[in-house]
């Protein structure tokens, strides 16, 4: 790996005060890119660390989040969050996969999700869900890696600037190889 490509690494709580910095810096600029990931614009650094710590506080023991780190710092995240119910130990649900704008279109996105995926495996995940913006990349990026379309719920969430869209819930059975060995 050059120096260039981000290493991919687990982060174990407790996190460091500059990680959970560097994690709102990441969510910042995911939202002022205008990605529908949660907040509304303008979202503070302040307010998007204590998110962060929320997060981090309450989640499942079993959640596994993720950072993609190179020379300038965090550059990508994503978690995995374990379904909550007696009957559903095999599922968890995918989170927050975000990208730093100066990391975009180089693969980041991909190699997160590919590495949450055999995270999941290991901790014996066998179905995974996520929703996402229609029509947004990380649509296009799921469906590249082998996710199902479950169907699409018109108005489900806000973008940023405050403007309703439609989400496609996605799954991916972890047991099941498809064609182009994608998992």
């Amino acid at each position: 790996m050059s120096e260039q490509t981000p290493t991919i690494e687990r982060l174990h709580p407790p996190v460091s005060d500059s990680d959970l910095r560097a994690l709102a810096e990441l969510l910042v600029d995911a939202v002022e890119s205008g990605a529908a990931v949660s907040f509304l614009a303008p979202l503070t650094v302040q307010l998007a660390e204590d998110w962060w710590r929320r997060t981090m506080a309450t989640s499942h023991p079993g959640a596994i989040f993720l950072v993609a780190r190179d020379v300038t710092g965090i550059a990508g995240t994503v978690q995995l969050h374990p379904a909550g119910a007696p009957n559903q130990p095999h599922r968890a649900e995918i989170a927050k996969l975000l990208v730093h704008r100066r990391s975009r279109r180089t693969g980041l996105g991909t190699r997160l999700m590919q590495t949450i995926e055999d995270a999941a495996r290991r901790a014996g995940f066998s179905l995974l869900t996520l929703d996402t913006k229609r029509g947004d990349t990380a649509e296009r990026l799921y469906r590249q890696l082998g996710w199902s379309p479950a169907g699409m719920v018109p108005g489900y969430a806000l973008d940023p600037d405050g403007t309703p869209h439609d989400a496609v819930i996605f799954y991916k059975d972890l047991n099941r190889t498809d064609e182009s060995g994608t998992g």
